[in-house]
């Protein structure tokens, strides 16, 4: 009997067993359903994506290649700020900003599709005429990967508004007129803007295309205008929408000035009269060298207008044609162009020196009258004998017994080295320091001179030097220098900063710094201060100073004249310095005139108080300064009726054995001037 396990037989007989035939898979009725359901769902579903496609790109395409391509491209794109305007006292904008377009090109785009190229290149050269057919194909062609490629700058709007109509045209079914032209966007910007051209033009300098102020207020104040960039992020949401985030920019702040626009008009006004007035008199050329005027309230020391003969078009400040013919800048070469625009952009009211002369006389007195050391009278018989020097007075045969008064109205060489002798090297020069005399007065501005090595201290003086620095010769200041030591003479006796800014606004008007008008030191008493405005007063009433008087005034002043040089050159600096009224001066008035173009006989203050003159009459009334004095009749006048008269001889009396040289063993040559002109990149636009 054969035993089999449970487990073989098992398996036994399922090998025994026959396979069964089965028939084709048959779909049930429901399964049949779904799957069509499913088929058509699919089929239905594609249909819409290649209809959403075909609209797509025949209908949405170009502005979603836009959107996709301004993430790409300009995702992060720089918002730029506007620098802080420039006004003067009352308001009137002398600096602004206007909008301007750089016009971009997106090489890459423009290459990606043959059909783009030509359409480009046409619609650009038909609505922009600086625009050549070369020089957009050089673009292409050099830069064909370029996202950003500036093909022109600083366009008005006016001016890219025909190309954006050209870009946005379509017909009757919305569709684009000209959907090949692509790869062309504006980049908004700020240019710099001067309403009134030359106007101020050494007050408030100008920019570069970078912002970088260059001269002026423009560079002394750079920081102050300029603002902070802003910020556009950009990136394509889930929806294929650009989402942008801004951070906007932080505009400039701005300056409101001391200047103000119709005084600075009327000074720049009489001196290009002076200077076509006296041109080609007795050389070839302008009135002068060099003409300044500086005008400045004495009480605070606000300077309400300050310029010179080369004022130059703020817009155009590269143009040298109303200086030069054009013979002349071709044959200067690159470095000689820069050279004379560097002497142009330099302001003369600070940056150039000179010997004061006798304006520098008020200073020695109050000095004495401040250390009681000199006598009330000086008898003048015409020379003093100092050094192994015959040192003469303007009048040869002398002037006798002098006052200290008379001896300031007649400016009496002989009687102010008396004083000076009387005072001693060690008070005299003590006073200089004090008057500011070799420091800079830091006047807002960049580019002042440095004149420390152009005065004499009581180290390094001698008799000479003493004597000669007594009545303005042989030590150097600046105009700005000198204006404001005077000023502190008849406001009783306070130093105060010069400044042409009183104050700092942001762009919603709201102030952010108001600039201080404190006094810095007293030079002087106010017991000095009356005596000096007296004599000053009788100089111009019956003195030196008398053709600069306007009548109904009272007004007070000094002139000046002082050699240049080598004293045998004969070359003359002239000046007068004048304030109104005398009781509580609120202006004053410093003319300066370097080697006017007359004969040397005719070398004279006159020259610069007749300038000083017709200043003074046209801005006394506008600034609100009413007359108290009487009228003279020109029956009852004497010479300052006719303006003829003339003050002081050409020479001040330095004979010629008299050297000009300086503390410095120099010739009065200040430090080089800075270099405006060497900061500028030569391809760099201006302004």
């Amino acid at each position: 009997m054969k035993i089999f396990r449970r487990g073989e037989r098992v398996l036994s007989s399922r090998r025994n067993r026959r396979p069964r035939k089965r028939g084709p898979a048959r779909f049930s009725k429901i399964m049949k359903k779904k799957l069509l359901l499913v088929f058509s769902f699919i089929l239905l579903l594609s249909g819409v994506l290649v209809g959403r496609l075909v609209y797509i790109d025949q209908v949405k395409g170009e502005e979603y290649e836009k959107q996709v391509l301004s993430q790409q491209s300009y995702g992060n794109q720089s918002i730029p700020y506007q620098r802080g305007e420039i006004l003067d006292t009352k308001g009137t904008i002398l600096a602004t900003n206007e909008d301007v377009y750089n016009v971009i090109l997106d090489c890459k785009l423009i290459n990606e599709k043959e059909d783009y190229v030509e359409p480009t290149i046409a619609a650009l050269v038909k609505c922009f005429p600086g625009i050549t057919e070369e020089e957009v194909r050089t673009a292409l062609a050099k830069q064909p990967d370029s996202r950003y490629y500036i093909l022109c700058r600083k366009l008005h709007y006016s001016e890219i508004e025909g190309f954006q109509k050209l870009q946005a045209e379509t017909d009757e079914k919305d569709k684009k007129v000209n959907p090949n032209v692509q790869g062309v966007w504006f980049e908004k910007e700020y240019k710099r803007v001067y309403p009134y051209n030359s106007i101020a033009s050494k007050v408030l300098g100008f920019t570069t295309s970078g912002n970088e102020g260059i001269g002026g207020l423009e560079d002394y104040y750079n920081d102050t205008l300029n603002g902070i960039n802003g910020r556009q992020y950009g990136y394509l949401n889930t929806d294929n929408n650009v989402e942008k985030t801004i951070k906007e920019p932080v505009n400039g702040n701005s300056l409101v000035t001391t200047i103000d626009l119709n005084v600075q008009k009327v000074i720049e006004e009489k001196i290009a009269q002076f200077q076509e007035e006296y041109r080609d008199k007795e050389r070839e050329g302008a009135g002068s060298e060099h003409t300044g005027v500086l005008v400045m309230n004495p009480q605070n020391g606000e300077i309400l207008g300050m310029s010179d003969n080369f004022t130059y078009d703020l817009n155009n400040p590269r143009d040298l044609s109303k200086f030069y013919t054009q013979e002349e800048i071709a044959g200067f070469g690159e470095k000689g162009v820069l050279d004379k625009l560097n002497d142009i952009w330099q302001n003369f009211c600070i940056t150039y020196t000179y010997e004061p002369g006798s304006t520098a006389k008020p200073f020695t007195v109050a000095t004495g009258l401040e250390t009681g050391k000199i006598k009330d009278s000086y008898y003048c018989d015409g020379v003093e004998k100092i050094g192994g020097y015959d040192i003469k007075c303007i009048n040869r045969s002398g002037h006798g017994m002098e006052s200290t008064e008379k001896a300031v109205m007649d400016s009496c060489n002989d009687a102010l080295m008396q004083m000076a002798a009387d005072i001693g090297k060690e008070d005299f020069y003590k006073y200089q320091n004090i008057y500011n005399f070799g420091l800079r007065t830091n006047i807002d501005l960049p580019g002042e001179t440095r004149t420390d090595t152009l005065i004499y201290t009581a180290e390094n003086t001698n008799a000479t030097s003493l004597a000669t620095n007594a009545f303005g010769q042989n030590f150097n200041v600046t105009m700005v220098q000198l204006a404001t030591a005077f000023s502190s003479l008849i406001n009783g006796g306070y130093y105060y900063q010069p400044h042409l800014v009183k104050k700092i606004v942001d762009d919603k008007g709201n102030t952010v710094q108001t600039m201080e008008t404190t006094p810095l030191k007293q030079t002087i008493s106010k017991q000095t201060s009356d005596k000096i405005k007296s004599y000053l007063y009788k100089t111009v009433s019956e003195g030196t100073g008398r053709s600069a008087k306007v009548e109904g005034y009272s007004m007070g002043g000094k002139t000046g004249t002082a050699e240049k040089g080598n004293r045998e050159d004969d070359k003359y600096v002239v000046s007068f310095i004048g304030f109104a009224p005398v009781e509580e001066p609120q202006v004053l008035v410093y003319v300066v005139i370097d080697e006017a173009n007359v004969s040397e006989e005719d070398q004279s203050s006159a020259l610069a108080t007749a300038l000083a003159k017709k200043i003074f009459t046209e801005i006394l009334p506008y600034i609100n300064i009413f007359k108290d004095e009487g009228v003279v009749t020109p029956e009852e006048g004497t010479e300052q009726d006719t303006g003829e008269h003339v003050e002081e001889p050409q020479q001040e009396g330095l004979p010629d054995g008299i050297p000009n040289v300086m503390p410095d063993g120099g010739d009065g040559t200040a430090q080089e001037p800075e270099d405006f002109a060497g900061r500028i990149d030569p391809q760099d636009e201006l302004p």
